[in-house]
């Protein structure tokens, strides 16, 4: 399934850190060799504390997060409750994998804040789900993990974080050719999910 993923193109990360989550993607939007825009969203805020990145197809992806946001917010109505970071994990998880023989392409990171904490959650197209402390994804994935392996501490701040991010995505971007033009990025908190443009060169 990768193959078709990385078609398009893409790099996105997530890291966990002691009060909050980054999730990130770079801006670039290609299809084989050719770049289709330069200011592309691969971030997406499901709730006030939860949030979502891709790598893959930004169509299939907006559609798996409006989907998503719909449920969670129907959650928080019959229950009088947020929904957990994991149960909107498993949500995207049965999204995706309902799609059966027809699935979303796009590789999908959720993570946020919740009672329990931190956490971030990887998932494939066909919703197998995975949980960690620093997940990079997309046609730069190795290049990145390379510097997050290298450089992630657990314990580190949201503003460590997002240096350790931006690191990572600038080697990713200056190696792989359908990564580029800059990066969007969540902060989430217990607060709030706090969204941000980076210009990287």
């Amino acid at each position: 399934m990768s193959e078709y993923i990385n078609i398009s193109g893409a790099t996105t990360m997530g890291v966990v850190c002691k009060d909050g989550v980054i999730l990130a993607s770079e801006k670039r939007v290609s299809y084989g060799g050719m770049i289709l825009s330069k200011s592309g969203k691969k971030v997406f805020k499901i709730t006030p504390n939860i949030g979502a990145a891709c790598a893959g197809l930004i169509s299939d992806m907006q559609t798996l997060s409006r989907e998503a946001g719909a449920y969670s917010n129907l959650f928080k109505l019959d229950y009088n409750r947020p929904i957990s970071i994991k149960a909107a994990a498993k949500l995207f998880s049965n999204l995706l994998f309902q799609r059966g023989l027809r699935p979303l392409l796009t590789e999908t990171l959720v993570g946020g804040v919740d009672e329990e904490g931190p956490s971030l959650y990887s998932l494939d197209a066909l919703g197998s789900l995975l949980k960690d402390n620093f997940i990079a994804m997309g046609s730069g994935a190795e290049i990145a993990m390379g510097v997050l392996e290298a450089e992630y501490r657990e314990g580190q701040t949201l503003k460590e974080g997002r240096e350790l991010v931006l690191r990572a995505m600038n080697s990713a971007m200056k190696r792989d050719i359908k990564s580029g033009d800059g990066v969007d990025m969540l902060l989430i908190s217990a607060n709030e999910v706090g969204e941000e443009t980076v210009s990287l060169k």
